[in-house]
């Protein structure tokens, strides 16, 4: 550890739509930040105004193979986290789970650094249990679509509590639950980037089946926080924790809701219901309550308004460089 309260802290997809939220807070806290990324779906624009930060260092790099470094603690955020993404290249994607995670925990081990997991709700599958609590084991389909982000995930959780057990790794998981807000990526298939840059070109806002599945939404600030939360606990504190707003939604009640706010003149129109899709989503947080003392405070409401407005900038934006 370094003398003081500064830490030299490794951020693992840190030009992502969580990493980059995560390494501004982070440099906020005055830290120094090394921020990792290949760019596959991170973008320079997420990090670009901290780019002259004197604590902040940028590296373009891919964690499925090891990297070298010294530093305090690690935030592993590495991989892609959309259907649209991870489906591109499946084998990459449990590459990144699973080889990523073997190369932070490597690391970890020889810095004796503690080490943070993004995993996912995605570990659930699609739910028997409503809702989740993290002693679920859930209900994966090993061999679908969906399976090189699901088990690549779930492998990676695995990796991370052998490493603690036979290593004395000091880990800490987060599962963390649909999360939103600016710097998504607009063509990341997620349904608020879909719903909101939908609503705002006045295009139709496509729903799966019936749209009345649901999904539980938290907005990045809360989700920032619950994470920075769970690296202050003990030692002991290991996880898996859920992280993610209780609230649940429809997706055609969160279509019209957007249609609402934006003043939208867009239709609603349904499409097929993909494959290996949850019908349910809906974190237990009673743990995070209980031993972070962490709950979402910032309603649905309120986080729609600050991403549609992102995105009613980034639009006209992108708009605008195309005309010059």
């Amino acid at each position: 550890m370094r003398y003081g309260k500064t830490k030299k802290i490794m951020v693992t997809g840190g030009a992502g739509f969580l990493g980059s939220h995560l390494c501004e807070r982070l440099l906020a806290q005055g830290h120094e930040v090394l921020c990792v990324d290949n760019f596959f779906t991170g973008t320079r624009r997420n990090i670009v105004h901290m780019l002259d930060n004197s604590g902040f260092e940028l590296l373009r790099h891919d964690i499925t193979f090891p990297l070298y470094a010294e530093i305090d603690e690690i935030y592993n955020l590495a991989c892609p986290a959309s259907p649209v993404h991870y489906q591109f290249d499946p084998v990459q994607t449990t590459k990144t789970s699973v080889h990523g995670a073997i190369n932070v925990l490597g690391l970890a081990k020889r810095t004796r650094a503690k080490v943070f997991q993004a995993s996912t709700s995605e570990v659930y599958g699609d739910p028997e249990v409503h809702p989740q609590p993290e002693e679920y084991w859930g209900r994966v389909n090993p061999i679908g679509y969906r399976s090189c982000y699901d088990e690549g995930k779930r492998c990676a959780e695995t990796l991370f509590f052998d490493y603690h057990r036979q290593h004395d790794v000091n880990i800490k998981v987060a599962r963390i639950f649909n999360t939103y807000g600016p710097r998504m990526h607009p063509n990341d298939g997620r349904v608020v980037s879909n719903f909101v840059t939908q609503a705002l070109k006045g295009d139709d806002i496509t729903i799966y089946g019936d749209g009345l599945q649901t999904r539980s939404f938290c907005y990045v600030d809360d989700l920032i926080d619950g994470i920075l939360a769970l690296m202050e606990t003990p030692r002991e504190v290991t996880g898996p924790i859920n992280l993610g707003n209780p609230d649940e939604h429809t997706m055609r009640g969160l279509a019209e809701q957007i249609i609402a706010m934006t003043g939208s003149a867009s239709r609603i129109v349904s499409r097929p219901l993909p494959s290996d899709d949850p019908r349910q989503r809906q974190p237990d947080i009673t743990k995070a309550k209980q031993l972070l003392g962490w709950t979402p405070t910032i309603t649905l409401r309120d986080g729609l308004a600050r991403t549609i407005d992102y995105f009613d900038r980034f639009l006209k934006d992108d708009a605008a460089s195309t005309k010059l």
